[in-house]
């Protein structure tokens, strides 16, 4: 193998670098709004709504004409193809909304999970084929950022060698031909909480998967500086009778990241993971304060669920400022977590309500 390569220009860097650094910014983490129409319906359905184009549109709405001063916390939202492309009443279109509020647009663009043939019943992440044209497609469209998820789980056998370097490989595809379109690349290798399984297991699991998605990175000469990390937070199996502390969870996840992850990463952006709210939040905050490892990087969320439980039960289809809201307070919450800065009990609408889905699919 050939040690001789390219990275990007030395201007795509700076571009790149630029966006991931405004991604992480101190107190700021991402909204996840990325639902794909399926599970969109799912959410719906919880508040007694149909899952309609019109429902899903007003929902987004009142997620994007949330008060200006007060959403400061959210830097980036990651948005479904369909959104990008959604208007407001006023006919302003969405990503308009987002950058009036100093939030930087970003696309999901994996295709979802597909069966890995032979395994025991592990998956793979689909997308790449076309995924050159879409990006330079949204790149022009105003996205600056990527998200693309791949999952594994924690079982007797697995993850298996094959599903872990499958995966590894197909995020580390996306996230080069993100590059190449002038997109930052979110990679989110997913080790996924169904199971019985302990928080020492988790953590080691955890850090097999990252150390092969490095590697992997490394191998397709991604640019890591114009790159971001989202990864699960270590915590025990839901199945596993077990409940860690936050300090136990903070302690486990910063040692399997500081293991793995090279410091030239600029953040790590949190995936709730079907914790509650509350959890969500009190657990972030302990990543920040554990100080027995080296943290190089910023540590903050990437929330969908955990950002928009209480939001969207409180909306119900009706109260667009009671679900703001709502919204707005959990996103404050969550800025002082990602500094180590949130004393905790501050509850919402479904803020201890958990969101655990099994095999939960975007």
């Amino acid at each position: 193998m050939t040690t001789y390569f390219n990275y990007p220009s030395e201007d795509l860097q700076k571009e790149l670098k630029e966006i991931a650094q405004a991604i992480v910014a101190p107190g700021k983490g991402i909204l996840a709004a990325d639902e794909s129409t399926g599970t969109m319906g799912k959410r719906l359905a919880n508040i007694g709504l149909e899952n309609t184009e019109e429902n899903r549109r007003k929902y987004r709405q009142l997620l994007f004409t949330s008060d200006k001063a007060r959403i400061q916390n959210i830097s980036g939202v990651i948005l479904f193809e369909e959104t990008l492309y959604q208007k407001a009443d006023d006919g302003t279109p969405f990503i308009d909304l987002i950058r009036e509020r100093g939030m930087i647009p970003g696309i999901k663009v994996d295709k979802g999970v597909k069966e890995l043939f032979g395994s025991e019943g592990e998956g793979t992440t689909q997308g790449l084929d076309d995924l050159d044209k879409r990006c330079k497609k949204y790149k022009a469209d105003g996205c600056q950022f990527a998200k693309w998820r791949c999952v594994l789980t924690i079982g007797k056998n697995t993850p298996s060698y094959q599903a872990i370097l499958e995966n590894a490989n197909v995020l580390a595809r996306y996230a080069a031909t993100c590059q190449a379109a002038g997109i930052v690349p979110i990679v989110e290798p997913e080790v996924l909480c169904d199971g019985d399984h302990s928080l020492d297991r988790c953590q080691k699991v955890t850090e097999t998967v990252l150390a092969a998605v490095y590697k992997a990175l490394n191998d397709h000469h991604v640019y890591l500086e114009g790159s971001l990390l989202k990864p699960n937070m270590v915590t025990p199996g839901q199945t596993s009778g077990v409940k860690a502390t936050p300090a136990e969870v903070g302690k486990a996840t910063v040692t399997a990241l500081s293991r793995t992850v090279p410091p030239a990463m600029p953040g790590v952006v949190f995936l709730s993971g079907g914790q509650s709210e509350e959890e969500a939040s009190v657990n972030l905050n302990a990543i920040n304060q554990y100080n027995g490892a080296p943290k190089p990087w910023a540590l903050t969320f990437s929330f969908g669920r955990a950002l928009q439980a209480s939001c969207l039960k409180a909306w119900a289809g009706k109260d667009v400022a009671a679900g703001q809201e709502e919204l707005l307070k959990r996103a404050q919450i969550n800025g002082q977590a990602s500094l180590g800065k949130y004393e905790g009990g501050v509850s919402g609408a479904a803020g201890a309500e958990s969101n655990f889905v099994q095999k939960h699919t975007y």
